[in-house]
């Protein structure tokens, strides 16, 4: 049973040519891992019976079930009621029972964590219940089935006129990263990187894999950025089943929340699909804000908004001018594929 919780990763260091393995701890990149933990199986969404739920591995057989009314995130919640459930992995089943006690937001502990900023969440209800054979059941009656959504664009192909940015064959178009020759993906290896060419007005397609870091917590749980002409980040995640915020998947870094929280389980693939306008200037003035709207997993995520200012972490260059498009490392292992993008 130690030999399940054994958390190690091997992925290679950014180079050119072969290198020696670099160790992530704690961090799984491949669903299909052998070394993957048990947890692994029980993580992820379910749903039935007007109920929606997401399942977030905790480590070393703990999780915490959102419990969500109506349906799930972007699919039939209500957006408001929200019930906590602390699981226990038994044998080959999750035992669930009210969360309970003194608990904080992104706790490290397990038995102090919570999914939600306010604790108990409103509606919150005392469900008992368990996970076994990819159903939740909820006392005797309420039986919901694990699913696995997909973002509506995943696969889509570059419409006639785009810039292909990577499609698996080569990593031509950017500054650092890694193609990984077997899987055909570009990997970050925790460095960030960056396009060769620099754009102003565009809609762009990309699609991402988080990894599965169940100790982590918070920003340490596959950080990364999709960074709009090195100037406005919008968060890259895994932020699954929790609220949302300007710092979590979706967000645009210290400006604004997502309006629901679409990210999806760990190890899924998700798409950001964005339209982007560059501030405008006049005379070294800016007299118009930048503006995004930005779709995860097919989720209208922030809609025409205007964007105050740049974000931390962006070049020097002054708002309006163009830029590079960065995909952050944050020393964690990111997975990319398909990304293209259509100037305006």
């Amino acid at each position: 049973m130690k030999l399940l919780y054994t958390l190690l990763l091997f992925s290679l260091i950014p180079s050119s040519g072969s290198a020696a393995p670099k160790v992530f701890p704690g961090t799984y990149v491949d669903a299909q891992d052998p070394n993957i933990p048990a947890d692994f199986a029980f993580q992820g969404e379910y749903l039935g019976n007007g109920m929606g739920a997401q399942v977030i591995g905790l480590d070393k057989g703990s999780f915490q079930a959102v419990l969500y009314a109506g349906g799930l995130p972007g699919a039939g919640w209500d957006g408001k009621s929200k019930s906590l459930l602390s699981g226990k992995l038994e044998g080959k089943k999750v035992t669930l029972s009210p969360a309970e006690g003194k608990r904080k937001y992104l706790a490290d502990s397990a038995d102090n964590f919570s999914a939600t900023q306010k604790f108990p969440p409103e509606g919150n209800k005392p469900y008992s219940g368990i996970i076994s054979t990819e159903t939740l059941t909820l006392g005797n009656k309420l039986v919901l089935n694990k699913i696995t959504r997909k973002a509506p664009t995943l696969g889509k192909k570059a419409p006639k006129g785009a810039i292909i940015l990577f499609d698996g064959s080569d990593k031509d178009e950017w500054q650092g990263g890694r193609l990984d020759k077997k899987t055909k993906l570009l990997n970050t290896d925790g460095s960030d990187i960056r396009t060769k060419r620099k754009f102003n007005d565009y809609h762009m397609h990309i699609e991402f894999m988080l990894p599965y870091r169940p100790a982590a917590r918070g920003q340490g749980r596959g950080n990364s950025g999709f960074y709009q002409i090195d100037h406005f980040e919008v968060q890259i995640l895994d932020s699954f089943g929790l609220e949302g915020a300007h710092n979590e998947c979706g967000g645009i870094y210290s400006i604004k929340e997502s309006d629901v929280n679409a990210c999806l389980p760990p190890l899924s693939w998700q798409a950001y699909d964005v339209d982007f306008t560059n501030a405008r200037t006049k005379g070294g003035k800016k007299i118009k804000n930048a503006k995004i709207t930005v779709r995860l997993n097919g989720i209208v995520i922030h809609d025409n908004f205007e964007i105050p200012r740049k974000t931390g972490g962006s070049r020097k260059d002054p708002e309006g001018t163009p830029g590079p498009i960065k995909l952050q490392g944050h020393g964690n292992p990111l997975q990319f594929r398909n990304i293209w993008i259509v100037e305006k």
